[in-house]
């Protein structure tokens, strides 16, 4: 079959093209109807027009540019940003029987040579295609001599110079309507504010265009955000009680030291871990990648550059290590958890130095002061979700113009409400030590003072003597660094990260010490410490845990995937396996009725299927 759906797609011009929308999503594809937005977006291409999709991660937006160029005739071109991600895609098509290649850098002399002959002679549906490569006049040149089913660019916020991923080389993109104005454009995101969206469509020419926007929740994924005062041990903690012990995990990190650090620990406590970051070698990054598509419960610690485009849908957990510079970098990374639909849980770890030091590198830096501006907004809106005692998924979803009607139920503000207090006296003291002592001191040692520590360090400089020395000894230090990083979110403190962290009071701490500001501070939740080798583990149970037909097909799926050295979930996703294991079904036509389960992968694996099943019944 996998050959008569080729002839369908490439040599006979027809098929797909007349058959329509549907029948190319439940035969090429598997799936039984579109979801969301996607029918409408699909039928709007194929008709010959082009828009902008925003569309949040997982939520299927490959299919509003693969469906529309499998039913109209000519070649389908996708603009993609990385490599590995280019090959992630055409190795899915091919399995779904799909003529597709990746034009890019890194390919040999060779296959670049057998690539254009396919492309000459109309041997390929579907194109992707580095920014970089396209612009080459070569390729544009190849392009106009090519019959053009459409463009996509994904990730288009890559475009904008207000996006979180700008790339210079796709700005090149507007090239496009000035060259092929009668090829529809399609370009793709799933994180642009008001400003990215508006800078998106005069680039790319899309302004008469309409934007289809879905809904941006991930209601699967649990949201947590704490204090970070253990790392290690928090991150441990979190990746046990969110692991299903097969899916992967992310953890990201502010530094590429860290990266390879938090890698290192997390193998010294059982896990199969490995880092990826921008330093290091092609191949290396290449071969990182390949292990974290492959590999079943995989933890990758890496820093921000790992990441876009990520197709597994199986990645249970994310983690940061640090507060993220912006809610729509931090939206697409915890986007990479769940994209089957199960459930998946993100935790934010920060602290009053993260938001100190991306002040610093943000007024450090060489951007124009409206970019700064800018950047210094998106930080603020950060800032207020890590240190939110209300829905953060409301505040989240605010930030692409999304409002929820009630709260969602589905972060820990919701699931453990914290309380509010009138923190005044307790930000008084704290302000009042931070002047008393001059302002030229760390958190460690003004906790000390407030709490009547005789440190030597306190003995030194006879701060003993201060009329604040003691005066905090009811409240633990670990609720002063909550009260001081509540301080520094509101803008009262500062911290002078070119000497030594010193803690020093703004404007904002005048009327607060002079009692004409109320200060009202969320109460730290105390929950148990959980020990980074033992203890409880609380998870959600995964589809079909324990369920023996399951697990044979998830076992099967692991050798065939070995085989063919491929990424399991490009044989069937765990939800798909999870559907076979419950209908069971006895043939063929009935196997071709399970979601995700299209005509190319029934001819190459469902006979397969069925004797795994057929044992399962025996035994």
């Amino acid at each position: 079959m996998l050959g008569f759906l080729r002839d369908r797609l490439i040599d006979r011009g027809t098929g797909p093209e007349a058959d329509g929308p549907r029948k190319v999503l439940s035969e090429v594809f598997g799936h039984k109807g579109f979801r969301g937005r996607q029918e409408e977006i699909v039928h709007h291409i194929v008709a010959g027009g082009s828009g902008l999709v925003l569309m949040p991660t997982g939520g299927g937006k490959s299919l509003c540019y693969q469906v529309p160029a499998l039913c109209r005739p000519g070649l389908g071109v996708v603009v993609s940003p990385l490599i590995a991600l280019m090959e992630d895609q055409v190795s899915a098509l091919r399995q779904a029987g799909v003529a597709a290649a990746a034009l890019h850098s890194e390919l040999e002399e060779g296959e670049r040579g057998n690539l254009f002959r396919d492309l000459s002679r109309g041997a390929l549906k579907l194109l992707y295609v580095s920014p970089e490569r396209l612009n080459l006049e070569s390729t544009l040149e190849r392009l106009g001599r090519t019959e053009l089913a459409l463009f996509a660019i994904d990730e288009a916020h890559c475009v904008s110079q207000w996006g979180h991923h700008f790339r210079p080389d796709y700005r090149g993109l507007d090239v496009l309507a000035r060259l092929f104005p009668e090829v529809p454009r399609i370009a793709l995101t799933a994180t642009a504010d008001a400003r990215t969206v508006e800078d998106i469509r005069e680039r790319l020419s899309l302004t008469e265009d309409p934007v289809f926007r879905g809904g941006f929740d991930r209601p699967n994924i649990r949201i947590e955000a704490a204090p970070r005062e253990s790392a290690r041990r928090q991150i441990l903690a979190f990746a046990r009680e969110a692991s299903d012990g097969r899916g992967a995990g992310i953890v990201y990190c502010a530094t590429r030291k860290g990266a390879e650090q938090t890698a290192g620990w997390l193998r010294e406590n059982g896990h199969d871990a490995i880092s990826f970051h921008a330093g290091m070698e092609a191949a290396d990054k290449r071969a990182a990648h390949k292990r974290f598509a492959s590999g079943d419960a995989v933890v990758m610690a890496a820093t921000v550059a790992f990441g876009m485009g990520i197709d597994r849908p199986d990645v249970r957990w994310v983690a940061h290590a640090a507060l993220p510079a912006s809610p729509e970098s931090w939206y697409q990374e915890i986007g990479r958890a769940g994209r089957d639909g199960l459930p998946a849980r993100a935790l934010l770890l920060h602290g009053a130095e993260d938001i100190v030091w991306a002040r610093h590198r943000l007024e450090e830096s060489p951007a124009s002061d409206e970019q700064k501006r800018i950047e210094r907004e998106r930080l603020n809106r950060m800032v207020a979700i890590a240190e939110s005692a209300t829905c953060r998924r409301r505040i989240l979803l605010r930030c692409f113009g999304e409002d929820l009607e009630q709260d969602c139920g589905n972060c820990d503000a919701c699931l453990r409400p914290p309380s509010l207090r009138d923190g005044t006296v307790a930000a008084q003291k704290l302000l009042s030590a931070v002047v008393r002592t001059g302002s030229r001191f760390g958190l460690g040692h003004l906790v000390d003072v407030l709490r009547g520590e005789k440190t030597e360090k306190v003995l030194q400089f006879g701060h003993d003597q201060l009329p604040t020395f003691g005066v905090g000894r009811d409240v633990s230090p670990q609720n002063w660094r909550s009260i001081a990083r509540q301080l520094v979110a509101r803008g009262a403190l500062d911290v002078a990260v070119e000497n030594h962290g010193e803690y020093r009071p703004t404007e904002a701490a005048r009327p607060i010490l002079k009692g004409q500001e109320k200060v009202m501070l969320r109460e730290e939740a105390v929950l148990p410490r959980v020990s980074a080798r033992g203890g409880p583990r609380r998870r959600e149970a995964p589809a079909s845990s324990g369920d023996p037909v399951f697990e044979a097909l998830r076992a099967w799926r692991r050798e065939e995937a070995q085989r063919q050295a491929l990424p399991a979930y490009m044989i069937f996703s765990d939800r798909t396996l999870s559907e076979i294991a419950a209908q069971k079904p006895t043939d063929l036509d009935e196997l071709a009725t399970v979601p995700g389960v299209g005509a190319s992968k029934l001819e190459r694996y469902g006979e397969d299927v069925l004797d795994v099943l057929a044992t399962c019944g025996r035994g």
